[in-house]
């Protein structure tokens, strides 16, 4: 077995890109996706989705009760900054719960309100405007955070995404992304200054083979590193013969 894991190791040192294919066979690609939603196009109606899914998958909740909310949202037609704010108070707890987004349904539904008021107010609902308006990759982010409850954990899920649509969506890769990143020898940086955050995403860019599934693989390093990197769950992780990170038995 560990002769299996060690040719896995060098064969991911000299063609990073079966590793990548690898990781993108078992840990699929973006999160929105699964979703329908289609981000390539750059419609704004389909970022706005995409923008209130990443509100529901940056709570403390897991990946299955996030995405079965987004759904119940999907089901009712409320995909639109205004028909988020015409459904009221009341009737976004109705849909968080039926998705299982229990713990947090009253505090996202007044999240969700007020985001959609400043979303309307400033940009006329079209994050596209607001993308415009940025100056550069920073701003764009801190234009996002300045969404009452909107951080830099759901400000990273969006604009991860967006990457390759948006000239000025180009986040520095979270702390999920650079643990699992190094366990698989991609990249040598813990990550913790800017300057070794930016050599990570280039790091991590020269790894992937092709620059339009870059967000796939950055997605499935997301998924790697927040359920078994994180975790240590080494001996049932579906990359452990690649890794480097952890010492095989």
């Amino acid at each position: 077995m560990n002769n299996v894991r060690e040719s896995a190791r060098r064969l991911a040192r000299r063609h990073p890109g079966e590793l990548v294919k690898k990781l993108l066979q078992t840990l699929g690609r973006r999160f929105s996706t699964p979703l329908g939603i289609d981000l390539a196009s750059g419609d704004p109606g389909e970022i706005f989705k995409w923008f209130l899914a990443s509100i529901l998958f940056g709570a403390r909740i897991g990946e299955k009760i996030a995405a079965n909310t987004y759904r119940e949202f999907a089901r009712e037609g409320v995909v639109t900054p205004q028909s988020v704010l015409d459904t009221g108070w009341d009737g976004l707890v109705e849909i968080l719960d039926s998705g299982g987004y229990v713990r947090y349904d009253f505090k996202t539904a007044t999240q969700l309100l007020e985001i959609m008021e400043t979303l309307q107010e400033r940009y006329a609902g079209d994050l596209n405007l607001l993308h415009q308006q940025a100056i550069d990759e920073r701003d764009l982010e801190s234009r996002l955070m300045e969404f009452k409850g909107i951080g830099p954990v759901t400000t990273n899920i969006f604009l991860r995404e967006l990457r390759g649509v948006w000239e000025k969506a180009d986040p520095l890769p979270s702390d999920l992304v650079i643990l699992a990143a190094r366990n698989l020898g991609l990249t040598p940086f813990v990550g913790q200054t800017t300057e070794e955050r930016a050599q990570n995403l280039f790091d991590l860019r020269e790894a992937c083979p092709e620059p339009l599934i870059f967000a796939d693989f950055e997605s499935a390093l997301v998924r790697l590193g927040k359920e078994w990197c994180r975790k240590e769950k080494h001996t049932h992780c579906p990359m452990r013969e690649w890794c480097e990170g952890h010492q095989a038995d």
